[in-house]
């Protein structure tokens, strides 16, 4: 045999064998990866079944006590107790407005009150006096003493002072009512805190001239706190008063801190606007690091 002729017949001998041991390898293979595919769906199916459905909805922390502190009436400023940041007890002083006028005005009542008492309980002596001669004359009429004249005329005296001790009665409750709202007047030159809280807002410096109603402090309550959230029509008649909730941080992506809450109130109504519902919730236990004003997430197991 020629040397051409015995390479031709080795390279096919070398195809054939080559061709006879790898296609049936090629099967198992494929089989193998067809086995695997089904080996890890279960076990992600389980996985995702036992995670509770939860709905979430996203509201602001309030407080109920928040209020902006305006003037009571006109007047200039002349003393700034406290500042944005401070916290404050009910009835602590905040600022003052000038009160001189207000001072003197309340001085002089007082005094036309004082004055009025004195004249009451003089016109209250002689009347008891002219009391007593009406009681003297009566019985020396009966004895035939004096004359019905003279009785009369201490009658009418008596019954004259009486109408005098009324008289002064009034100007007396007249005089302490000036005084009463002259205490008032001067109270609302003092601006206090309305309640327990820290002082959010500072519109006031020393020296200005402030209209009545004009905003003064902003004050707002610390606590307790509570998130209000709207939910769909279909939480209407399942989230009911008492049930806890979890509340998250909003601007906390993987929400490492957790709080609770407890809901308080339930609107009984649809908004038609929207199809939602208005929930309150009040927070309860460990607040620190929540403040009013801040957005946080309600979270709630979602029903079937």
């Amino acid at each position: 045999m020629s040397r051409v002729a015995k390479t031709v017949v080795i390279a096919l001998s070398m195809a054939a064998a080559i061709g006879c041991t790898s296609s049936p390898a090629a099967p198992p293979i494929t089989v193998a990866a067809a086995e695997a595919t089904p080996s890890r769906t279960p076990a992600s199916a389980v996985t995702t079944s036992t995670q509770e459905p939860e709905f979430m909805a996203s509201g602001p922390i309030i407080v109920e006590n928040q209020v902006d502190v305006a003037a009571q009436r006109d007047g200039v400023i002349t003393k700034v107790v406290a500042d944005a940041g401070r916290q404050v007890k009910k009835g602590e002083l905040l600022a003052a407005l000038d009160d001189r006028q207000i001072s003197a005005d309340l001085a002089a009542a007082r005094a036309k009150t004082r004055s009025t008492e004195n004249d009451l309980k003089n016109w209250e002596s002689e009347a008891m006096v002219l009391d007593v001669d009406y009681q003297r004359a009566a019985k020396m009429w009966e004895a035939q003493i004096i004359s019905k004249e003279q009785l009369d005329h201490a009658k009418f005296k008596a019954e004259s002072d009486q109408w005098d001790v009324k008289r002064v009665s009034e100007l007396l409750a007249n005089a302490r009512e000036v005084e009463h709202s002259l205490e008032l007047e001067l109270e609302k030159t003092r601006i206090t805190a309305p309640f327990d809280g820290i002082v959010a807002r500072r519109y006031v410096r020393v020296g200005q001239s402030i209209n009545r109603s004009d905003r003064l402090f902003w004050v707002t309550a610390v606590a307790p706190l509570r998130i209000r959230v709207t939910l769909p029509e279909r939480f209407l008649g399942r989230v009911k008063s008492g049930e806890l909730v979890g509340i998250t941080p909003a601007e906390e992506q993987s929400a490492t801190r957790h709080y609770r809450a407890r809901v308080i109130q339930v609107s009984p109504v649809v908004d038609p606007s929207s199809d939602t519902i208005e929930v309150l919730a009040e927070l309860y236990g460990d607040t620190s690091g929540l403040r009013p004003g801040m957005r946080a997430d309600f979270h709630l197991a979602e029903l079937p």
